[in-house]
């Protein structure tokens, strides 16, 4: 018998002051039964970090031909493609072909860093890429319920997640940012 997948609910408020953007967001997450609770965690920081009305999960690890979080237009067009870990170079080079904007977050530490290291010289000539390392996540996986409250400030490109047990600040690191045409 397979193994199914846990369901998170998440109330997540998020206040953005470098975008502008204060909403509060009810999620359901899907963890995949492989899926370590830092990963879940990283997946709905990323959401955070690009939260709007039309991003959602996706099946992630469930299904090579979806991303962890994607946000497509009303025609369909995918508008932002978001993979969480450590994709392939070939699946990356893929996603940006299908999306007009494609992020990888790292986390991880040293293996993170290791695979920047391995990829970014064919990485870097992607134009619509964006690759952003999460330094220190470990903590995240502590907080990690499947009935959660959590808020996320971001200002001046830190996060800071509030949940019932304190905060965490979360400084991001830009690895690559989109080139500009």
């Amino acid at each position: 018998m397979a193994i199914k997948s846990t369901i998170y609910k998440v109330d997540l408020q998020v206040s953005d002051l470098d975008r502008n953007y204060y909403q509060q967001h009810s999620l359901t997450i899907a963890k995949h039964p492989s899926e370590t609770d830092e990963r879940v965690m990283v997946r709905l920081i990323g959401f955070a970090m690009y939260a709007n009305e039309a991003l959602i999960f996706g099946k992630g690890l469930s299904d090579d031909e979806e991303p962890d979080l994607w946000q497509k237009d009303l025609t369909g067009a995918i508008e932002l493609w978001m993979d969480v870990g450590l994709p392939t170079e070939r699946d990356i080079r893929k996603a940006a072909g299908r999306a007009k904007q494609v992020v990888v977050i790292l986390y991880g530490g040293r293996i993170a860093e290791m695979w920047w290291t391995a990829n970014s010289k064919a990485l870097l000539k992607t134009n619509n890429l964006t690759v952003i390392n999460l330094p220190d996540t470990k903590e995240l996986s502590n907080i990690a319920e499947r009935g959660l409250n959590i808020s996320c400030t971001i200002q001046d490109g830190q996060i800071m997640v509030g949940h019932d047990g304190g905060t965490l600040d979360i400084t991001p690191d830009i690895l690559k940012a989109p080139s500009t045409y």
